[in-house]
């Protein structure tokens, strides 16, 4: 066990999504330590993940690359990934925090060669892409990754395979017997970027995710749609690889139901729409079919929503689906009740997507110490304890509003050490 001392002014950013790495910078380039800390192996987050931002439709490039220059280039920003808050203790202004990090079974030789992956012969469920294609054991998470360093699931690894891992290494990276290190740090106030994790949409019986590979989620359609993706970009139905003539986007799975999540979603609706252009981008005459029980696209994303509603082959739906039917033949019948005319509808298509919602992270995992939360697990900020919540740990938001809020939470963590 290792102790980090902070100055008496440092910060804890827990995330490092592109909330947890905006709340950093701020906080740093003011002149306070940051301790910024991520439980996956890169940073980057749910952002890393899309094909592109909406409304202007750039990748998350865009967004990611500057800033993982500016933290590279900032002493004042102490990065640790594979890393969780096991514990805290003390008070504001004065925590004790306890951080656990996994090991990669990669250490800081790693050039990002390649090799070891090229020699791995062992394979499993890329998670990156949803479960869609496979990776190799010895794997970079994702070809943006930062820090660039390759890591290895060791569970996944066979003897032959581990054998085959370190010999293939000539700067001596692969260490298979590396271990959990905890350390402890001292900072003055922490803000939560905790993020948030897809619905699961297993939990809608009647959506039938799971038992079709024609129903899929919104976040898979933007890893088939990168280009970094399991189809390297094209959008095809899953299993068959067909081509798509027909697709229904089935908004609020999930959302806005006492059963599930209870809340809008905030992000779906505007979700839908970009993945309506990436459709049309590959396929012009695809019928897109879009079931939904309101659209909501404020302020700068009314054009947005117009210039899809355009589109001559989309119809709109304003009805809940109630089942998709599994056909035979790959196909899938969505059915709902269409609130305008009171009448049943049934329609076939080759794929249906399911615009999933966004639940807080912490709802699920759990926070290492007593937060005010909402009762639907959204961080609420507590200053006079110096916790601060920030981006989709705060509520369901967009990149721009994760962003602004960010700064906010940065601006208090930045007041309460300062105190």
């Amino acid at each position: 066990m290792t102790d980090e001392q902070g100055t008496s002014g440092a910060v804890l950013v827990v995330g490092g999504g592109i909330s947890g790495l905006t709340a950093a910078l701020e906080t740093a380039e003011v002149g306070n330590d940051v301790f910024l800390v991520e439980k996956s192996a890169s940073f980057g987050g749910r952002v890393a993940q899309l094909n592109e931002y909406f409304p202007k439709m750039c990748p998350p490039s865009c967004g990611l690359e500057i800033n993982f220059k500016r933290i590279r280039d900032n002493r004042k920003i102490r990065t640790y990934t594979m890393t969780t808050v096991k514990s805290v203790t003390g008070g504001p202004g004065n925590y004790e925090v306890t951080l656990e990090t996994a090991p990669r079974y990669v250490n800081s030789n790693c050039t990002a060669c390649g090799d070891c992956a090229v020699a791995c012969p062992d394979e499993i469920d890329n998670d990156f892409n949803f479960g869609m294609n496979k990776s190799k054991a010895a794997y970079l998470p994702h070809e943006m990754a930062f820090p660039r360093r390759y890591v290895i699931n060791k569970k996944g690894l066979t003897a032959a395979g581990a054998e085959a891992v370190k010999s293939a290494c000539k700067y001596n990276a692969v260490d298979l017997d590396m271990q959990v290190q905890t350390c402890t740090i001292n900072v003055a106030s922490i803000v939560w970027a905790t993020g948030w994790v897809p619905y699961d949409a297993t939990k809608m019986e009647n959506l039938k995710f799971g038992q079709s590979q024609s129903i899929v989620t919104n976040m898979m359609i933007e890893r088939m749609a990168a280009p970094s993706g399991p189809t390297g970009g094209k959008i095809l139905r899953p299993g068959d690889n067909k081509e798509i003539e027909s697709i229904a986007f089935v908004q609020c799975a999930g959302s806005r139901d006492e059963n599930h999540l209870e809340y809008c979603s905030h992000i779906c609706c505007m979700a839908t729409f970009k993945q309506m252009s990436y459709v049309r981008e590959q396929y012009p005459d695809a019928k897109i079919y879009v079931f939904y029980i309101d659209l909501r696209t404020p302020g700068k994303y009314e054009k947005f929503r117009e210039a899809r509603m355009a589109d001559k082959n989309a119809t709109f739906i304003k009805g809940k689906v109630a089942d998709i039917t599994i056909e035979a033949d790959g196909s899938v019948t969505v059915i709902a009740e269409n609130a305008v005319t009171a009448e049943k509808m049934s329609q076939r298509v080759d794929m249906a997507v399911l615009a999933t919602g966004m639940q807080p992270s912490l709802s699920l995992q759990g926070a290492p110490v007593t937060l005010q939360m909402d009762s639907n697990g959204f961080v609420i900020s507590d200053a006079d304890k110096a916790m601060i919540s920030a981006g989709c740990a705060k509520k369901a938001a967009d990149v721009v509003t994760c962003t602004q809020s960010s700064t906010a939470a940065a601006l208090k963590a930045i007041q309460v050490s300062r105190r």
